[in-house]
């Protein structure tokens, strides 16, 4: 009786569903919603978990609804897609477009292919794609999915908000008493969700439900959308199996260890003779344990290609670290093992970690969960200091984390049952600096000059990575507009690169010529010696963004642009300068004769890896009084 009506609730819904928009005013949906091509009608997610065969057994029935509100809509929305992975088995699925007039058509053509992932850390996952047919204003595109989730333990999030707005959405997640599942709201609107929890004949259902959610536009500089967009975090806590006891699964951080630690039981049981050779020859003769991990990581970090490549358990289980050696090549938890394998070889004491990148804000005291992480790297211990090597970044500084790992949580396997959670450094801005310098001298057509950028830090490391990534036609390219500066007719004669052999500090020399920059009127000369106008356009769409913009690292940047003063002239017109700074950030435009030559000094600070809503106003009350200066002038007039 049980399944008649839980397959008779389905049918009820989908004939609600599929008369939905009927009741709904196009364009009442269109007022409410102004601008969109699309909404989202109905979201519907609805899990089904038992105890099965002793485990936990999880099923999942996924239904939405899009109805296309113009004629336009088809030329650009009709493309979608939907994904699977040996964890999240898809056992059937249908998609269909209901015509405004009634008539149902189904789609036939569905392309699957491999799912490419720039942070893979566990992934098989496969991407379907097809189109819509029959797209019109007043159409509705359908899409149900059924799965199978192999390993309650990888529950994804349920996401409400997308890039269109949603009608109507709900997560309906029903388990046996005998099971305890815990939840967590995140994002902005958490205000927006109503929750119902339900008991029927042994039976607990939770309900999320959503109504009118605006869809999120997206921003280039904003983090990942777990930061901000609406979702329900929902997982296993314990369950009571087939003898009565009572086990836990993901009830906290103790569990979330035991399942990691769980993936290094077979590995790294002894070193070949290749690798153990390998640490020898590195280490011979070094008697400080710094040296001897400073050349072990950069042994790896030249030696080891990272190549991101998982299939299944293979996304969570290292491989051995004499097969990477051999292989030379391995992916995040491959260069891991290696490299936590080589430096206790070689008398470091270094541990195995998980970390989630900056794409994640979780944390593992809140979210005990795998997904709190997508990264592994290794961690040692020099002293009484703790530092974090990521072997997948072949350019990163020893001493320095990766810049996708600053300020995050690592979870590092001190032994079988200990562990320790430490956060990882942010490097201070004083250590990524980026001096740029610009030496002009007037001509007939205008300026001509050379440039010396100077780099340390970060910025040093992500260009050493440039140099290394691009071919030359691209890197030509890259440089031209990097050392563009004035208008547009910046023409850039030659350019040189330093010593590379430090990641920490980078050279690099240009020349160029800029016509018709300044102007001659008479015996005066009229020049603007801001050559850069950083931020403009750029302020923030306050109060409508709600997303955060995110920064790669803390930095301080300063601009010198130096004129030399020609002989027989003098300045007849000087600005006075501006600096401003608030709470949030701020900046400084100064200017100053220094014998036969005037200098305009622009220094800009970052103290943000993310910016949130609550800073926008500050941030462009910043931009408010530097734009004005941009606009100053400096005259030389004959003496």
């Amino acid at each position: 009786m049980k399944k008649i009506n839980k397959y008779c609730y389905c049918i009820l819904l989908a004939f609600l569903f599929s008369n939905f928009a009927e009741a709904q005013n196009i364009e009442e949906i269109k007022t409410r919603f102004p601008g969109e091509e699309a909404v989202v009608l109905n979201h519907t997610n609805f899990y089904q978990l038992k105890i099965k065969d002793g485990q936990p057994y999880a099923e999942s029935k996924e239904n939405e609804q899009i109805l296309y509100l113009s004629a336009n809509t088809a030329a650009y929305m009709s493309k979608y897609n939907f994904y699977q992975s040996g964890f999240h088995e898809l056992t059937s699925y249908e998609a269909f477009t209901k015509t405004a007039a009634g008539k149902k058509l189904k789609v036939t053509d569905f392309k699957t292919a491999s799912s490419t992932s720039g942070g893979i850390f566990y992934d098989d996952v496969k991407e379907t794609n097809f189109d819509f047919p029959g797209l019109a204003a007043g159409a509705i595109g359908n899409l149900e999915l059924n799965k199978i989730h192999k390993d309650p333990h990888l529950l994804s999030p349920h996401y409400f908000t997308s890039g269109v707005p949603l009608i109507n959405g709900e997560l309906r997640i029903t388990f046996p008493k005998e099971m305890s599942v815990k939840y967590i709201i995140k994002g902005n609107d958490k205000d927006k969700v109503t929750f119902k929890e339900e008991n029927h004949h042994g039976e607990i259902t939770y309900s999320f439900s959503v109504k009118n959610l605006p869809g999120e536009k997206r921003y280039a500089d904003a983090p990942d959308n777990s930061y901000y967009a609406l979702h329900v975090i929902f997982y296993i806590e314990k369950y009571i199996n087939e003898k009565g006891e009572m086990v836990r699964y993901l009830s906290n951080t103790d569990d979330l260890y035991k399942l990691d630690r769980s993936f290094l039981t077979g590995i790294n049981k002894q070193i070949s003779p290749e690798l153990k050779q390998t640490v020898d020859s590195i280490t011979r003769n070094i008697t400080s344990t710094e040296e001897k991990a400073r050349r072990i990581y950069k042994w790896v970090q030249t030696n080891i290609k990272y190549v991101a490549f998982e299939d299944g358990m293979g996304g969570f289980v290292p491989r051995d670290a004499s097969l990477v050696c051999s292989r030379r090549y391995g992916d995040c938890k491959d260069m891991s093992s290696i490299l936590t394998m080589m430096l206790n070889t070689g008398g470091v004491p270094a541990y195995y970690t998980w970390i989630g990148t900056r794409d994640l804000p979780y944390r593992y005291n809140e979210t005990p969960l795998p997904i709190v992480d997508n990264h592994m790297i290794s961690t040692i211990r020099l002293k009484d200091q703790y530092l974090f090597l990521d072997g997948t970044d072949d350019n990163c500084v020893f001493g320095f984390p990766s810049e996708m790992i600053q300020g995050k949580e690592a979870l590092v396997a001190i032994s079988d049952t200990a562990y320790k959670i430490l956060t990882v450094p942010v490097i201070p801005k004083e250590k990524n600096t980026l001096v740029d310098s610009t030496f002009i001298e007037l001509t007939d057509n205008g300026i001509k000059g050379n440039i010396k950028l100077n780099l340390s830090g970060y910025y040093s490391m992500d260009m050493h990575s440039l140099l290394t990534q691009t071919n030359d036609k691209d890197r030509e390219k890259y440089f031209k507009s990097r050392f563009n500066r004035g208008s547009n007719k910046f023409r850039l004669d030659k350019y040189e690169i330093g010593d590379q052999s430090d990641f920490n500090h980078l050279s690099l020399t240009a020349q160029f010529n800029l016509q018709d920059y300044a102007r001659k009127i008479a015996d005066e000369w009229y020049l603007n010696l801001n050559l850069f106008k950083h931020y403009e356009h750029e302020e923030i769409d306050y109060p409508k963004r709600k997303m955060p913009i995110e920064f790669s690292f803390l930095n301080v940047r300063k601009y010198v642009t130096v004129l030399q003063i020609p002989e027989g002239y003098t300045i007849s017109s000087l600005p006075a300068g501006k600096s401003y700074k608030n709470e949030v950030w701020g900046f400084e435009l100064r200017y100053e004769q220094q014998n036969n030559q005037l200098i305009l000094t622009q220094q800009f600070d970052n103290d943000h890896l993310l910016l949130t809503p609550d800073k926008f106003q500050d941030w462009n009350k910043v931009l408010e009084n530097l734009f004005p200066s941009y606009k100053e002038t400096i005259s030389l007039s004959k003496k």
